[in-house]
Order: C-alpha cells, then structure tokens, then sequence
C-alpha cells in the first residue's frame, strides 16, 4: 500500500509540476515517518538498489547503503530526490573544473542527511555518496525519468576524470559492499 501510494502521489506531483519541486513534498511528507517507511519496505538487510517503479519519466527506488559503502562521484542526467528513513547518507556535490582536460571534477560543497532530510537534486549535479555510519542505511531515491535508461557518467576516485558509468558497475558496488560486511 505505501509504494502504491507514494508513486500515485509522485505521478499526480509531476502533472502539476515536471521539475523536483512539487516531488520534493512528496518524499519529505513519507520520510517524515520513517517507522512507516520500515514497515512498508522492511527492515534493510543488506546494501542493495530496489526498483519500486521504472517508467520513461518516473524512476523510484530504494536504495540500502552498506555500512562505509561509498560511491564515486557521479550525475543522473535527470533531477533527483533522496529522502532518508534510516540511517546517514553524506554527500560531496562536485564541480566541472573549467577548460580541463578529461571532464576533471573538484569538490564544491557537501551535505549531510539524516532520517527525515529530502534533498532535491538539480538536472546538472554531480555527487559521491558515503554511508559513515556502522550499520545500514535506507533511502528513497525517486528520478525524473528512467534511471536505467540514460548514459551516465562517473568519476575515478583517484583521478578525478570522467568515465561512463552503467548498471552493472553501480551493482557490482553493491555486491563488493556487501561482501566486505559479511552480507553476500
């Protein structure tokens, strides 16, 4: 009944408003009980990316990050919003370093979410994402558009240099994550 609810909700906020906007509300109002959250989905049992619905404008999810699991820093080519039912989920948001060679990112500000934060994010971010906490944390990620249906860049963690990111590589993240923590 919540997934149900919540995407009839993201579905009637995108006929009044295509932007993140009107969606942002409608995150914030679900992760503003997060108990319900938890029942609706579950308790989080290992780092995972669930589809609750994938459509051509709409993408939900539900992403478990794995204690210490840390993304590089990527973009979705779509707005974005995370809303946080359990856990911490701390985010560099990044920036194209004008006239570099090879797409080079720097680091131009950060945020912290906690239980109950619903961060929009613009078309054009670009972010990495880092569980710091020892255990798991749960979020609902919902997309303006679909998801898995874009190509998408990320960035080497050493370098700093733009490379293309797909599926596969975002869920062998996962796996690895998971594997270190004992979850496989």
């Amino acid at each position: 009944m919540f997934v149900d609810q919540l995407i009839a909700d993201c579905r009637a906020a995108l006929k009044q408003d295509a932007s993140h906007k009107s969606v942002r509300e409608v995150v914030a109002r679900a992760v503003s009980d997060p108990l319900a959250v938890l029942k609706a989905l579950g308790e989080p049992q290992r780092g995972e990316i669930q589809i609750l619905h994938r459509s051509d404008d709409l993408t939900v999810l539900n992403v478990i990050w794995a204690p210490w699991m840390a993304l590089l820093p990527h973009n979705h080519q779509m707005w974005a919003v995370i809303g946080i039912y359990t856990g911490r989920e701390d985010n560099i948001f990044w920036r194209r370093v004008p006239g570099s060679a090879g797409g080079k990112v720097e680091a131009a500000g950060a945020r912290a979410l906690s239980v109950g934060d619903a961060e929009p994010l613009g078309r054009d971010i670009i972010h990495s994402v880092t569980n710091p906490i020892p255990r798991l944390t749960g979020a609902i990620h919902v997309y303006g558009g679909d998801f898995f249906g874009v190509p998408r860049s990320e960035w080497d963690a050493e370098s700093l240099l733009e490379d293309s990111c797909d599926g596969a590589k975002m869920a062998r993240r996962f796996e690895q994550a998971n594997t270190l923590l004992g979850r496989s």
